[in-house]
């Protein structure tokens, strides 16, 4: 079965957000009154997976061996099956 994995990737609590902080200043400036901005990354992967259980535990691996640093970031998994 083919699976396409979209992982959301957010810093952790209390983390800086650089990007995040240069885009509120940003829209300060530009007259745009904003609370707080936060950045996140996502990517989308197609893979081939007997099941969406094994699917979703080889992206979980790849998050944690090099899309995601555990220590600072928090990340979610969406899957679906393509047809």
């Amino acid at each position: 079965m083919q699976y396409q994995a979209t992982v959301t990737i957010e810093q952790k609590a209390g983390m800086l957000d650089p990007e995040g902080t240069t885009a509120k200043r940003a829209l300060g400036h530009l007259g745009y009154a904003v609370e707080s901005v936060k950045t996140a990354k996502l990517y989308e992967l197609v893979l081939e997976a007997e099941s969406a259980e094994v699917a979703k535990q080889k992206v979980d691996e790849m998050c944690q061996k090099l899309i995601a640093n555990p220590i600072i970031h928090n990340y979610t998994i969406e899957l679906k099956e393509l047809k």
